[in-house]
């Protein structure tokens, strides 16, 4: 069992930052596969950027490539997400999620843990 707690998220200019932290809890964080998901009103919840298992690789969304990095540190159970350039159609509540079963996925279905969200607004 994994529970995960995100932070960082605000309201923030159209070309500001904001690092999102998701830390969790449990043993064997480097086992786990980590993911970050947004989902914007009245659109579904969609891939932002994922680690594989271990911390071995990582990838984004077209729509974020260049602007986000996903970092972790297993040694504090967390994993970041950096997001610079920020625009309003970025604005959305940011999910941190983590999964075992698989090595890595964009999909939100093969992720078995999710943290409550935060949420993240950009004004133009």
């Amino acid at each position: 069992q994994v529970q995960l707690v995100e932070s960082g998220g605000g309201l923030v200019q159209a070309g500001g930052s904001l690092r999102l932290s998701c830390a969790a809890s449990g043993r064997s964080f480097s086992t786990y596969a980590m993911g970050w998901f947004r989902q914007a009103p009245g659109k579904e919840r969609e891939f932002v950027a994922h680690s594989s298992k271990g911390g071995g690789g990582t990838a984004y969304a077209d729509s974020v490539k260049g602007r986000f990095t996903l970092s972790r540190d297993n040694a504090k159970n967390t994993v970041y997400l950096q997001m610079n350039s920020l625009k309003p159609e970025d604005t959305a509540v940011y999910y941190c999620a983590a999964t075992n079963r698989i090595a890595f996925s964009t999909s939100r279905r093969a992720y078995d843990y999710w943290g409550q969200g935060t949420q993240v607004t950009v004004s133009s």
